[in-house]
């Protein structure tokens, strides 16, 4: 019987050890001078995580959590408790539809996120929309769908909230310049009023999508497909606004963080002064397989060629 338990206590060291190892990489105040994958093998892992947020007072990581085939995309959770952070959990509004994308607001309040959930009771409609949710004591509000100014039968994608409340997010609308674009809701006596995508110096014929915009809105960094300077499949870019609040225009962020894949969501954590972002880089690997283990490895493997979540010090970032 001793044995039994003495058995039964060392795997739950074991399971708890592997636990605290893993989210012990997880440091919010390291600012690494080059690239580096965050939180390998706890927030980065073998599934596809993108579009993460960081609550103003980094006591919360929200990402989107898919599986292989992104057929099932959760919202997921990590709190800090002490100096330790939690177990990963899916928000307690999500696990149902398919939920991506969050941004939390400047004050870390409210989460926005875009969502396919019916927009209304009964509707059929299957579109991503935007949503927000606002924080309670025991987590997160029921999410409220924005105002039918900023949701139309389209897709909106990627949410994101200047200091003054102006939202920025992706969209393809009748006034549009491309494919896809990034278009600007001011938000005025609390009202978002008409969105107007943004002009050629942001977007172009081709795909421009998921643009972060800076609490002072004066930096956005996005992402574009189709232009003559991709380096691959997707590549970020950015832009800043002058003194008479034109952007200019967008420079790719080149080699030192594109690469011959899509790379996307980025997010900055302004408090600490990290860039993240999101790519589907893989290892490479060109030798022959030998084994099936060898492939099971390979696929198995956090490189996969899924999505995983990068970050670097802004500040080694050269964003003139």
């Amino acid at each position: 019987m001793k044995k039994i338990l003495f058995a039964l206590i060392l795997v739950f060291f074991l399971l708890n050890q592997c636990h605290s190892d893993k989210s012990n990489n997880i440091d919010l105040e390291n600012t690494p001078d080059e690239l580096e994958l965050f939180g390998n093998k706890y927030i980065s892992t073998d599934l596809y995580e993108r579009d993460i947020a960081i609550s103003p007072k980094g006591d919360e990581i929200v990402f989107t959590l898919s599986d292989y085939k992104q057929v099932k995309r959760c919202l997921v959770k990590i709190e800090k408790i002490g100096n330790s952070w939690s177990e990963k959990e899916i928000l307690n509004f999500s696990g149902q539809y398919s939920d991506i994308e969050p941004c939390f607001s400047v004050n870390g309040n409210e989460l926005y996120f875009a969502s396919d959930r019916p927009i209304d009771l009964g509707s059929e409609r299957g579109d991503y929309n935007i949503w927000v949710s606002k924080r309670i004591n025991n987590g997160w509000s029921e999410p409220q769908p924005l105002q039918s100014s900023i949701n139309s039968e389209k897709d909106e994608f990627f949410p994101s909230i200047a200091k003054n409340g102006n939202l920025y997010f992706t969209s393809v609308r009748e006034n549009g310049i491309g494919s896809e674009d990034i278009l600007l809701s001011k938000f005025v006596d609390g009202n978002y009023m008409t969105p107007e995508p943004l002009d050629s110096n942001i977007n172009t014929i081709t795909y421009e999508f998921n643009a972060y915009i800076n609490p002072e809105e004066d930096l956005l960094i996005f992402s574009s497909y189709g232009r003559k300077d991709d380096l691959g499949q997707g590549d970020l870019y950015y832009s800043r606004k002058d003194k008479k609040g034109n952007w200019s225009a967008a420079i790719n962020m080149g080699p030192q963080i594109n690469s011959e894949k899509l790379d996307y969501c980025p997010f900055i954590d302004i408090s600490r002064g990290n860039f993240y972002f999101t790519s589907e880089r893989r290892s490479l690997n060109e030798k022959r397989i030998e084994k099936v283990s060898e492939l099971e490895e390979l696929a198995n493997h956090v490189l996969n060629g899924m999505g995983n979540i990068y970050r670097v010090d802004l500040k080694k970032i050269n964003l003139k």
